[in-house]
């Protein structure tokens, strides 16, 4: 028992701070990589690698834009696959710009899946599709890249077995052993899968591809990793290895990049190509091959993508469909672009501030310049570089503070690139961003100091991988420089090593301060309650709307959010440290995502993590924006009262209800505001005796309480036995007419069996006859939570607890008892952000039980 205990406790440890082991590994796998490619280029010198770099044939170049272009254009052919693979058609072009757009930053940031996937996230949720699609494009163009690689890589084994073996040390014999057991499987899978049939194993529920998806998939995915592997290949010098036996090599080396979740796979990739062409090309030729396939396959395409935005930014299109959807798009994708532009503007600043300057820009600018001037250019061009590596990550954000921050560092960055060393490549590169940035500027409107962002462990792992591939390069430039303390105060023209080591220092610094200062949380900030004019205010709002949980901002529990302009809100509250915002926000939908944004920011000046509890699909896209992740809460019941007639078999067991209740004597009326007051003291009775019966007390937030102001503000349902009341329900409406629920519930012990049935049934018919269009019946928590064993950890987890659950909480009993109805099942969701679900729910529970007390106790 005690070691089933203790592996648990190491479990939810582990589980617990996933996020910082992961970080930890990436920093320790790239760390190990820099010393390895340390090691290998020992014979290699700074000179030499320049020199191969400058050597290189204009023809191949071109060559290598060629092949980049058409990786690229297979690239937009997985996400055309997922769409058909998915069952949907949108325009081409557009989404050849989406595609195109998550690829260039995807495989430039690293992490493809997330960073990609917000790029699709953002652009086809403006093309109509719903979150739920776009998880399957994402993962779709996931998986198949995953399993493309693979074939790829064992086909071109198949054949190049030996001289793979040759490279590797492992016999041809295995290779081939192992590539035909891969090509079998696959094939098999393929086979199986040919009609679009979906296989189960165990509680895994998987639909494959048909033949035709599957084989333009393969063709697909040859081309990109063949039209790639060539973009390395036209810039080697002259080598042995024949083109078959690189695509081998390649394609591993592309698979362990993307394995080891490094960003842009940055020296893992390198580290294998080198090891495994050492011998046969000299490797100072092959690392300068690899830096210009860098800038051609990862750098250019984002500048591409960059100058696109930049042109739909400075042109008035026309109203054009085609016009008018791309505009939508780069609405979209600008900040994101730009984000990704400036984290290589940043890295550049950094490594070029390590790296020596050509002996002719030093001799024009010792002829001009003072030597006070070139150093501190170099040096603050380093710091420069690491705070603009630092706005990236807001402005992908969209924040204002982080725009000023960027737009001061590129203008700075760029007059000191031209002070320290004439550098005219790193002026055009930051000349686009800051042209990018200004005509951009009106998207950055989100308020936010950059003084008040802390950022998450993987951007600090980034920014320290960073760091450690400037001092892999600085000993790899100077390694023949002999240190000593007096290089640190040396200053000259043509004392290099000297102003690398101080440049160094300094971004080793600023990071360090950054790390920390992202490490430590402010002080929780606690906003104060809703006034009595706010909540006039909030309930105008709310019955201006469709949605009838809106109500709940009368009970004046919660504190209140407004938009800018006063017409939409948030209700919330505080708890820990989560700030829990119920609903999606209330108001016209214009309003919505800046109100989202707003939330999500002040929770973080607050010291808190924001939490959306209880939200529709609708509002998944724009938590996402925020950077939220959303788990799957529940199901809401929506019954649609137009059609709903005790007629015919569907609802017999709900006619049997009311016939039982009728010859047991129980009458329904509703009770208009103004007549409550008359019966409040009856319908206290018949609350106390309920929480009496049921050894409780009255829950907040997300439910209604016994208050007098509130039971008095709506209308109320009520049971008659014999003239007294033996049960009653508490109505939410709205001026619209679009949908009504039901809050509060309250029996009498003595009241008949299936006074539920019959009280929500006479409710539904009188919301029917008096114009109401639907009705909510709430949510069933944890209902429709996926069982595949592939689900994330949260659905499982949920759809155990709702099927051994009963002996806590009522789950199933809840569903059925919904299920009557034969409502419209619709998923609600959980968005949270920097935490897990668990302690958002648990945050969230505690809010409404009132408390540690109210939840454990009565």
């Amino acid at each position: 028992m005690a070691s089933n205990s203790s592996s648990s406790y190491v479990r939810d440890f582990f589980q617990a701070h996933r996020g910082l082991f992961v970080s930890f590994i990436v920093l320790l796998v790239f760390g190990f990589t820099a010393l390895a490619i340390y090691e290998l280029t020992t014979e290699v010198s700074y000179d030499e690698v320049i020199e191969a770099l400058v050597s290189t044939s204009w023809s191949s170049i071109a060559l290598a834009v060629f092949f980049t272009g058409l990786s690229f254009a297979a690239l937009v052919g997985y996400d055309l696959n997922a769409l058909t693979y998915i069952g949907r058609k949108l325009p081409t072009v557009p989404v050849a710009m989406t595609a195109f757009s998550a690829y260039a930053v995807g495989n430039t940031a690293g992490f493809g899946a997330l960073s990609g996937g917000a790029i699709r996230f953002r652009g086809y949720s403006r093309l109509g599709l719903s979150p739920e699609d776009i998880g399957r494009v994402i993962a779709f163009v996931t998986f198949a890249f995953g399993i493309g690689l693979l074939s790829v890589t064992a086909l071109a084994c198949l054949v190049t077995a030996p001289r793979v073996g040759q490279i590797i040390g492992v016999s041809d014999t295995a290779i081939r052993i192992i590539a035909l057991v891969i090509i079998v499987g696959l094939s098999i899978l393929v086979f199986i899968g040919r009609d679009g049939r979906t296989i189960s194993i165990g509680k895994v529920h998987l639909r494959l591809p048909d033949s035709r998806t599957s084989s333009q998939q393969f063709l697909v995915t040859a081309l990109d990793i063949a039209a790639s592997a060539s973009v390395l290949y036209v810039l080697l010098p002259q080598t042995t290895i024949g083109w078959p036996s690189f695509l081998a090599i390649y394609a591993t080396a592309v698979g362990a990049g993307v394995l080891s979740h490094v960003p842009a796979g940055l020296g893992v990739f390198e580290t294998i190509i080198v090891a495994a062409l050492g011998n046969t090309v000299d490797i100072d030729q092959v690392l300068g091959s690899l830096v210009l396939y860098r800038v051609i396959y990862h750098v250019l395409p984002l500048l591409i993508a960059t100058l696109f935005v930049i042109f739909l930014e400075a042109r008035q299109l026309s109203k054009h469909p085609v016009a008018s959807t791309l505009r939508k798009l780069e609405f979209r994708l600008a900040p994101l672009l730009l984000s990704a532009f400036a984290l290589i503007a940043g890295a550049m600043l950094v490594l070029s501030s390590v790296t020596p300057t050509p002996d002719s820009n030093l001799n024009f600018l010792g002829s001009y310049m003072p030597l006070p001037l070139v150093e501190s250019a170099h040096f603050l061009s380093s710091i420069i570089g690491i705070l603009l590596f630092v706005s990236a990550r807001g402005l992908a954000q969209r924040l204002d503070g982080a725009w000023w921050t960027a737009v001061l560092c590129t203008a700075l960055g760029l007059l000191f690139s031209l002070l320290k060393a004439l550098a005219l490549f790193e002026a055009v590169f930051l000349t686009v961003l800051l042209a990018g940035l200004l005509l951009s500027a009106r998207q950055f409107n989100r308020p936010a100091s950059m003084l008040r962002q802390a950022l998450t462990p993987p951007w600090i792992v980034a920014m320290l991988i960073l760091v450690a591939a400037a001092t892999t390069i600085l000993f790899f430039v100077y390694r023949e420089v002999d240190y000593s303390r007096d290089l640190w105060w040396r200053f000259e023209f043509s004392a290099e090593a000297p102003r690398g080591l101080r440049a160094m220092l300094g971004i080793a610094i600023v990071a360090a301060v950054v790390s920390i200062f992202s490490l430590l949380r402010p002080a929780v900030k606690r906003s104060d309650l809703s006034t009595a004019e706010e909540l006039t205010q909030a309930t105008n709002i709310a019955m201006a709307q469709d949605f009838a949980d809106a109500n709940l901002v009368r009970m004046g529990d919660k504190r209140l959010m407004f938009s800018a302009s006063g017409n939409a809100f948030i209700m919330y509250g505080i708890q820990g440290r989560s700030w829990i915002a119920l609903f999606d926000p209330i108001g016209p939908s214009d309003e919505i995502a800046e109100l989202v944004w707003r939330f999500v920011e002040e929770a973080r000046t607050g010291g808190g993590r924001a939490v959306f509890y209880q939200i529709s699909p609708d509002l998944l896209a724009y938590c996402t924006d925020a950077g939220m992740r959303a788990f799957r809460l529940g199901e809401l019941a929506v019954v649609d009262l137009a059609g709903f007639e005790l007629k015919g078999s569907r609802l017999s067991g709900l006619r049997q209800a009311i016939n039982k209740g009728v010859r047991e004597g129980l009458e329904f009326e509703m009770l208009q505001p103004d007549e409550v007051a008359n019966q409040l003291e009856a319908l206290r009775g018949v609350s106390d005796s309920w929480l009496d019966e049921h050894n409780t007390r009255e829950k907040t937030f997300s439910l209604g309480a016994f208050r007098d102001d509130y039971v008095l503000s709506q209308p109320v349902g009520i049971l008659r036995k014999e003239g007294r009341i033996v049960a009653f329900a508490t109505l939410a409406v709205t001026d619209t007419k679009q949908e009504g629920t039901v809050d509060l519930m309250r029996f009498a012990p003595d009241a008949p069996k299936g006074s539920m049935d019959f009280l929500f049934v006479r409710i539904m018919e009188h919301l029917r006859d008096a114009g109401f269009k639907e009705f909510n019946l709430g949510m069933a928590p944890l209902s429709g939570m996926a069982q595949r064993e592939a689900a994330p950890a949260w659905d499982r987890i949920g759809s155990v607890i709702f099927e051994h659950g009963e002996r806590f909480y009522n789950f199933k009993g809840l569903k059925a008892f919904k299920s009557k109805f034969h409502p419209r099942w619709e998923p609600r969701y959980l968005a949270v952000s920097g935490i897990g679900p668990a302690v958002a729910m648990m945050d969230a529970t505690l809010l409404i039980g009132g408390g540690l007390r109210g939840v454990v106790g009565k």
